[in-house]
């Protein structure tokens, strides 16, 4: 089959590959339709080898580089393996990435995204950026038929922007700030309303961004490098700052300013994978006890679930976050070499392995 490879930095191939052996017990074998570009495989094909196993095999799939990425995709469920009963050939589905040991305290309390020997599709096991993928029955969603597979591919990170939410505790009446308008910021304005936010603000310095953000119903939308974000956010809630911060920036930057916008006993989800040193001033947080969380992914059956539910009630909207829909063979010129040279106006591209 055919399949884009990470080989290194800067280095992905799109060529043959074998195909996935027979699904195995409890497996099914998905026919690609479409695979979103996640910024971590950005990060993985500019900055890698940063998850992808390259000197010893993930303990769970016994996988290393070379590796086919893609986490975020959808397809058509091709061939069942033994004791399959909830799927068969023909189902439209969307899997979760995230592969757990079922064995260890994490996953024995359920943490599944915390397994000691977590294992994620297109990381470190082979992913959705070819032309078919094995995939565990239980870690699979049918996508509802209101819900077209390129809409099916956001999902995943839907369900990101669902736990942030569930962490930070956002709920009826709640002030939100959203710091960063990309695809998971746009999903967490989306999500904050649905856990009963009264007011989401966006903060965004691309314009193209936030018209996006107003357009999905944001309260207000803030340019931090047009004014202060931190008085123009007190300015908009009686002096006090807000109840939730969700930081999808992904900056030093963003990540500072984040507890600066929180009210006294105020709680800050931290999305992004960050991993430089960010100067963040103690005093005022543990004083005013803000709370900082860490937000990382989803479990399968509790935030992707809700995610895949309320993609297909409607109530999240995704299709104004594609920006554009490729083939395989154009994954690195116009996918990944188009998000570094033309960020502001791409959001969400998406890949077939059938579109020539």
């Amino acid at each position: 089959m055919k399949a884009a490879v990470w080989y290194g930095r800067r280095d992905i191939r799109v060529e043959e590959f074998p195909d996935p052996p027979p699904p195995g017990e409890n497996e099914v074998r998905i026919q690609v339709a479409w695979c979103g570009i996640c910024g971590t495989d950005l990060e993985e094909y500019l900055y890698g080898p940063l998850y992808i196993p390259v000197d010893e095999p993930n303990p769970l799939t016994g996988r290393m580089a070379p590796m086919i990425l893609g986490h975020e995709f959808a397809g058509t469920v091709v061939e069942v393996g033994p004791g399959v009963n909830d799927f068969k050939v023909g189902d439209v589905i969307t899997p979760d990435t995230l592969i757990h040991c079922g064995e260890c305290y994490w996953c024995r309390r359920h943490y599944v995204h915390q397994c000691e020997k977590l294992a994620i599709l297109g990381l470190m096991t082979d992913g959705g950026f070819a032309e078919y993928v094995n995939a565990p029955t239980y870690m699979c969603f049918h996508i509802p038929p209101a819900v077209s597979p390129e809409a099916g591919v956001l999902a995943e990170p839907a369900s990101v922007a669902v736990r942030a939410n569930r962490l930070a505790g956002t709920s009826f009446g709640d002030r939100v700030a959203v710091i960063g308008a990309g695809t998971i910021g746009l999903l967490c304005l989306q999500t904050a309303f649905l856990a009963g936010a009264s007011d989401v603000y966006v903060l965004e310095v691309e314009a193209s961004r936030r018209e996006i953000a107003l357009r999905m119903g944001a309260t207000q939308v803030l340019n931090p490098l047009e004014l202060d974000p931190v008085q123009a956010i007190k300015q908009l809630t009686d002096g006090r700052g807000v109840d939730v911060v969700l930081e999808a920036g992904g900056t030093a930057e963003t990540i500072a300013l984040a507890p600066k916008l929180a009210r006294k006993r105020g709680r800050v989800a931290l999305l992004t994978l960050h991993n430089e040193p960010v100067p963040i001033n103690f005093f005022p947080l543990v004083c005013d006890e803000i709370q900082l969380i860490g937000s990382f992914s989803h479990i399968y059956d509790e935030d992707f679930a809700a995610a895949v539910t309320l993609l297909g009630s409607g109530r999240i909207q995704v299709e104004p976050l594609i920006t554009g829909r490729i083939g395989l063979d154009e994954i690195v010129e116009k996918g990944l070499e188009e998000l570094v040279a033309n960020k502001a106006s791409n959001l969400k591209i998406l890949v077939s392995p059938h579109k020539v």
